[in-house]
Parts: C-alpha cells; sequence; structure tokens
C-alpha cells in the first residue's frame, strides 16, 4: 500500500514537470523561426565595404620617375644625335620634339618615354660631353600606398558585386530585381573608374618621363657677321622710312592744315587792317 503511494505521487510530479516545460520549448521554437530575416541590400553593401581584404598579397614597390634637363650645347645636330642614341639604346621613345629661335639663342625641346628600368642609364647617357647643367630636376614619387589601397578598393568592389549578383538570381519581385540592377550598375562604374585610375599609374610606373631642353647662343656670332658699312645703310634706311612716315601723316591731316591756313590769312588781313586804320 505504502508503495503505491509512492509511485502515485512520484507520477504527479513528473506529469506537472513536463507540462511546466512545454511552454518553455514552444517558445524557442518561435524565436528560433523569426530569427531569419529577409536580406537587406544596403546592410550588405556597408557589410561588404567594411570588410578588410586580409587575403591581399604583398605589393612590390612603386616609383614615378621623372627628370628635367637644360643645358648649352655648341652643335645642336650633334647633340640631339647623342640623344637619339641614348633613346635607342634605352628602347625609350620620343613624344613630343619642337625647335625654335629666341632672342640670342636657338633650342629644342624634346619630351622622351623612358622605361623605369633603364632610367638612370638614359641620364648617364645624355649627360656625356655636358659641362654643366642649368636646370637638372630628377624626382621620385613613392605611390605604393596609393596602389595598394585603389588595388583593395577594387577588390572589394568585385566582391560585392559577386554578392550582388546572386542576390539578384534569387530576388522575385520585379521592384528587387530593378533595384539590385541598379546598385550593380553602380558598382560596376565604380569598378571601371578605379580600374581606368590603376592603367594610369602603372603606365607612370612603368615609363619614366623625361624633357629635354638644349640650347645654342648666337648673338655675338650674329654681331660679328654684321659690317660697319651695313649698320650705316641700314641707318640710313631707317631715316628714310621715318621721313615718309611723318610725310604721310601730314597728308592725313590735310583737312586741319587747310583749315589753319585760313584761319591765318584772315587773322593777318585783319592786322593789316588794324595797322591802316591808326
Amino acid at each position: 500500500m505504502r508503495n503505491i503511494f509512492f509511485l502515485s505521487v512520484f507520477f504527479l510530479i513528473f506529469s506537472g514537470c513536463s507540462k511546466s516545460n512545454e511552454p518553455q520549448d514552444s517558445s524557442m521554437m518561435i524565436s528560433a523561426v523569426k530569427l531569419p530575416a529577409k536580406a537587406n541590400v544596403n546592410a550588405d553593401t556597408d557589410s561588404y565595404d567594411r570588410s578588410p581584404d586580409l587575403s591581399a598579397p604583398k605589393m612590390e614597390q612603386k616609383i614615378i620617375k621623372e627628370a628635367t634637363l637644360r643645358f648649352e650645347t655648341d652643335d645642336l645636330e650633334n647633340t640631339f644625335n647623342q640623344i637619339q642614341k641614348a633613346v635607342t639604346a634605352g628602347k625609350a621613345r620620343i613624344i613630343n620634339d619642337s625647335e625654335g629661335k629666341d632672342y640670342g639663342t636657338i633650342f629644342r625641346n624634346l619630351t622622351v618615354k623612358v622605361p623605369s628600368q633603364n632610367f638612370d642609364r638614359f641620364i648617364n647617357d645624355i649627360s656625356k660631353g655636358v659641362s654643366y647643367f642649368e636646370i637638372k630636376n630628377i624626382s621620385a614619387q613613392d605611390v605604393t600606398e596609393q596602389f595598394i589601397d585603389l588595388t583593395s578598393r577594387l577588390n572589394t568592389k568585385k566582391k560585392l558585386e559577386e554578392r550582388y549578383l546572386q542576390i539578384l538570381q534569387k530576388a522575385a519581385k520585379v521592384s528587387e530585381i530593378l533595384e539590385i540592377e541598379k546598385q550593380i550598375s553602380v558598382i560596376r562604374e565604380e569598378i571601371e573608374a578605379k580600374e581606368g585610375q590603376l592603367k594610369y599609374l602603372q603606365s607612370r610606373v612603368s615609363e619614366s618621363t623625361v624633357t629635354i631642353e638644349f640650347y645654342k647662343t648666337t648673338a655675338e656670332k650674329e654681331g660679328v657677321k654684321i659690317s660697319y658699312g651695313s649698320k650705316i645703310w641700314t641707318a640710313v634706311k631707317s631715316g628714310f622710312f621715318s621721313l615718309s612716315d611723318f610725310l604721310i601723316s601730314l597728308i592725313s591731316v590735310w583737312p586741319f592744315i587747310i583749315i589753319f591756313c585760313v584761319l591765318a590769312y584772315f587773322i593777318r588781313k585783319r592786322f593789316k587792317r588794324k595797322k591802316q586804320q591808326s
């Protein structure tokens, strides 16, 4: 009898515990169902923009080299031939060639694109035979950090584009498809812009720009060629031209000369009358 009583009490306690646990289990199931939310495009974008690209490899140093040279020479043609030899040896190319004559000088300007690995050799080849440089500016700009930043941003945008394409495949509503395609178009424009910046930087890194100006002084030599008699004859011609200009200027004001002569005639005639009356 006592054993039956204990069994009944134990059964009541066990059934009460099982009932008290049922609401907790059901609430856990409901919360588990409510956790997944609809994918948010903006939230995805932000999270992707903020995620660092830890897998990016280390990049070699990127240096932009430029030089500006100006010097005097005795023979423009020989100097140009020397520069052409340096261009051929350094696998460079001339992208601009201009020449002209200034007061007392004849000059020639060249702009040369040189592969960066041949930059120092090219400068040394040009410097041979130059006594001194009036201008010699050589600069080296380190753009490695800018290169790494652009590369990292480009990779991030490409990953974001892939994520949008995956979301686009799962989209069902027309409004969602149009919105995602709009975002993909914006990201594609950013990717192309960054690719263009990288190509421009890479071109400046791979090829250095060298600006060369060399000139020849001619003022003293021209002064020797002009003889003393030629200078006198030039002065006579200059005086003749000045006299001609003066006569032409008088002819151009002939109405004023006539008016002046008429007024002078009447004034003189009046003075004569006054003298006769007195």
